[in-house]
């Protein structure tokens, strides 16, 4: 990529306690980055497709080393595309796969499950077992096994079911470990990046070609949005569900002592789904103290049409003008690079660490 030039910074950079200390007393190389999460988040990971397509288009592949990929719903997917054998082209297809979807009005579950099983089919398309064999890089993917009323996908049953998830979080999060367990489904050539999972039931599964695909699906089934997945190999039987619920921005115990690189859609870290609108609901900082945040700038942010990135409440707000949607996201992701180009910039000049601030 070549550098844009701007008046305003596109980024907004923070660090945890011991990665803030680390680049400032040495700066940030490719090789010191280990681990990269990738968040829950929709039609937003468009919005920052420039700075993925920097980060594994070009600088992680200067420093080649065995690094993990964790992902719930979309941020699985994003990773699945890098793990392809052309990174940037990976991600650019799975951007024009997300963008070319619609749904006309009244649209069900089962049409938006269909709809989602054809774009990793496209996105994909035959390559799942090279996806796996990726020299560098171990995916993880997040899913949730959903219990009681959760486990069903009749509205009524449903609705019932995340009204009391909802309460129950209100209580206290750890009260989700009545609806929810936790599943990561992994590349078995290297343990997920987490230390000891204490917050909720989870467990481990083996990720090959039997539940790639079954697992991506899972990881993006939004309740009341698509259907639950009934089928994952090596996880036995239930219903499984989008690991954003539990995991929104990835607020997890990592393992090891390598810089957790975490290209981000906002500079806030919030534990999981029905946080959203619970702002004391903080991430832990022990947590993330190895973590480096990369997301959009206010300023960015305020000069994108509609001063925003893209949502899945865009397909309501464009329903009947399809065009008008899709245009709208494809500048969204073209003005995107200039989130990886600063990053490529700073990273080069050495300037990264005078713009950290404390995550």
């Amino acid at each position: 990529m070549t550098a844009i030039h701007i008046k305003f910074p596109s980024l907004t950079l923070k660090a945890g306690a011991r990665a803030l200390a680390r680049i400032r007393e040495r700066g940030l190389s490719a090789a010191d980055v280990g681990t990269l999460p990738g968040a829950a988040g929709g039609p937003k990971a468009l919005g920052i497709q420039g700075l993925d397509l920097a980060l594994f288009g070009e600088w992680l592949p200067a420093a080649p080393r065995e690094r993990s990929l964790i992902g719930a719903s979309v941020g699985s997917w994003r990773f699945a595309s890098a793990c392809l054998p052309d990174a940037a082209e990976g991600l650019r297809r799975l951007g024009h796969l997300y963008t070319e979807q619609n749904f006309a009005k009244g649209v069900t579950m089962a049409q938006i499950s269909q709809s989602s099983r054809r774009m990793l089919d496209d996105l994909l398309d035959g390559r799942d077992a090279t996806l796996l064999d990726n020299p560098y890089y171990r995916l993880n993917i997040m899913v949730v096994k959903s219990h009681g009323l959760l486990a069903d996908d009749h509205r009524g049953r449903l609705g019932l079911g995340l009204s009391s998830v909802i309460a129950d979080n209100l209580r206290g999060r750890a009260r989700l470990a009545r609806h929810f367990e936790r599943l990561i489904i992994h590349d078995p050539r290297l343990a997920p990046p987490v230390n000891a999972l204490n917050d909720f039931p989870s467990r481990f599964v083996a990720l090959d070609t039997s539940n790639l695909r079954q697992a991506l699906l899972a990881s993006g089934s939004i309740p009341m949005v698509m259907e639950g997945v009934r089928h994952l190999p090596g996880a036995g039987a239930g219903t499984f569900r989008d690991g954003g619920l539990l995991d929104y921005h990835l607020d997890l115990p990592y393992s090891g002592n390598d810089i957790v690189l975490y290209p981000h859609f906002t500079d806030r870290v919030i534990p999981g789904w029905f946080d959203k609108t619970l702002p004391w609901r903080r991430a832990c900082p022990a947590r993330l103290q190895d973590v480096v945040l990369l997301a959009p700038s206010k300023e960015y942010l305020a000069r994108l049409p509609y001063g925003k990135l893209p949502d899945r409440n865009d397909f309501k707000r464009f329903m009947g003008d399809a065009p008008s949607r899709q245009k709208y996201w494809r500048t969204t992701m073209e003005e995107s690079r200039r989130l990886g180009d600063e990053f490529l910039e700073l990273t080069a000049n050495g300037h990264l660490a005078e713009r950290l601030l404390t995550l």
